[in-house]
């Protein structure tokens, strides 16, 4: 297992476990972030150890053409009962990912320096949110943030997804959904396999045919 040095380069993609980890250490400033994701490589760690950095040998991705919007779904977008706006809150998307209780899962890993990372990502013009609003009062025009979801946006057409919330059911699929249909991706990637992104569409896809897509 190689450990970084202070110098901005990564090992090969074949030198990666079985289980994807390419390297450890480093640090998670913008410059070795943007070379990490226009490789198709992420950290992914928690509170304590050391930043992980890895290259899964499956992948798991959706393009805009294999989304599936359910009938329930489609019911909810009919409605408009929340307003999606991108790029307005991203410090409250990224620390509701981090800091809402998820069934069945232990803590986040989502760190301190991990928040702090992204945060200074989205500053710099290479990180997006997506947020969903629910109106308290529309009189007053006041609104709660009740979902949304984050990731990393270098410019080169894809969009490369971090986390999402949700404190009403459905509404972080409200904001995938908007995320595909609007903002003119080639695709999304969403990392490692979850049930919740196979219903809407995703599918995985091996290393390196992801790798011949970047």
């Amino acid at each position: 297992m190689i450990w970084l040095s202070e110098k901005l380069e990564f090992p090969p993609h074949k030198t990666a476990t079985k289980d994807g980890v390419l390297a450890l250490g480093g640090d998670l400033s913008i410059e070795r972030l943007k070379l990490a994701y226009s490789n198709g490589i992420f950290p992914w760690y928690s509170e304590g150890e050391p930043i992980v950095w890895y290259t899964p040998p499956e992948r798991m991705l959706l393009f805009p053409e294999d989304l599936k919007v359910s009938k329930s779904m489609q019911k909810i977008i009919k409605k408009n009962d929340f307003i999606i706006t991108e790029n307005t809150a991203f410090e409250e998307v990224i620390f509701n990912c981090k800091t809402i209780n998820r069934k069945d899962e232990f803590g986040t890993w989502i760190t301190d320096n991990m928040q702090q990372a992204y945060i200074n990502l989205h500053k710099n013009g290479f990180a997006k949110s997506i947020e969903v609003w629910r109106f308290l009062d529309t009189a007053r025009n006041e609104k709660e943030l009740v979902g949304g979801l984050y990731g990393v946006d270098l410019g080169n057409g894809f969009f490369c997804g971090e986390s999402m919330f949700s404190k009403v059911s459905n509404v972080s699929k409200l904001a995938f959904i908007h995320l595909v249909n609007n903002c003119g991706y080639k695709f999304i990637d969403c990392q490692v396999y979850n049930d919740h992104l196979a219903s809407l569409g995703a599918k995985e896809i091996s290393r390196e045919e992801f790798l011949r897509l970047l």
